[in-house]
């Protein structure tokens, strides 16, 4: 097994950061989009644990989005893997993605 990480990563990380990367990698993780309740204000993200997330969006442990709290969910999508859910969390922070928001009539 540990052969094969090494192929996959080049052969120079730990045994440990390798079983980690793995982990990341079929770890489902759940890309976000938050919305202010109070003001006009949505915040994309991704997370493994999407309930501690919105927990800490709303008790203002983010700095980005304390001053526009409280939150609710605007739209999820779940993905097997740390890598596809970054992408899709880049393409909704884009323009094109945040239009995709806004037609979803929030």
């Amino acid at each position: 097994m540990i052969q094969s990480l090494q192929s996959v990563w080049g052969g120079s990380l730990s045994a440990d950061r390798q079983a980690q990367r793995l982990e990341q990698n079929i770890r489902m993780y759940i890309v976000y989009a938050i919305k202010s309740i109070e003001h006009k204000y949505i915040y994309v993200g991704f997370t493994a644990n999407l309930e501690r997330r919105l927990d800490e969006h709303n008790l203002g442990r983010n700095k980005s989005t304390k001053p526009y709290k409280p939150y609710k969910i605007i739209y999820t999508e779940r993905f097997d893997g740390r890598k596809k859910a970054r992408i899709k969390e880049k393409y909704l922070k884009s323009g094109c993605g945040k239009e995709f928001l806004k037609s979803l009539g929030w």
